[in-house]
């Protein structure tokens, strides 16, 4: 959460709104907040972090633990019209990667802007695929567009 809160201008220049979900409670979260995630960004946490008690938001996107009451990490990117285009569900010994999920927006509105295909590790500036209808035509081609070695 506070990798996201570093990177939050990037979001908003993305036009991205970010929200916390957890089955905390507000109290909790204002404490989290006040005695943690300030001491880790100046600022603390500029997104709304948001209580789902008894996990019903949770439940819906397959994060919630029901044995022990709680969410597990997962992150969502919803696109306009509330469908989910990528999703990440993690247990807690590993952390969420804030560069991977800011490339993926980046990837998605690319696509949304131009059609273009983006393929494994893509980034701004790099060799995309063409459309999606071009790119069926050319089954069996694609090597000739695209190698391995381009995703790193």
């Amino acid at each position: 959460m506070t990798a996201v809160a570093v990177k939050y201008p990037e979001f908003r220049e993305l036009k991205v709104e970010v929200l916390a979900i957890s089955v905390d409670s507000n109290f909790s979260h204002k404490v989290w907040q006040e005695v943690e995630l300030s001491k880790m960004v100046e600022t603390g946490i500029p997104y709304p972090m948001l209580s789902d008690p008894g996990g019903k938001i949770g439940s819906l996107y397959g994060v919630y633990d029901d044995e022990k009451g709680v969410d597990v990490r997962g992150r969502f990117l919803i696109d306009k019209e509330g469908i989910i285009q990528a999703m990440e569900i993690l247990t807690p010994p590993v952390g969420r990667n804030v560069a991977e999920v800011l490339r993926q927006l980046r990837a998605y509105q690319h696509h949304q802007r131009t059609k273009e295909l983006m393929p494994s590790g893509w980034q701004p500036g790099k060799k995309t695929l063409p459309p999606e209808t071009e790119t069926l035509t050319r089954a069996g081609h694609v090597w000739e567009i695209w190698k391995p070695d381009m995703a790193f």
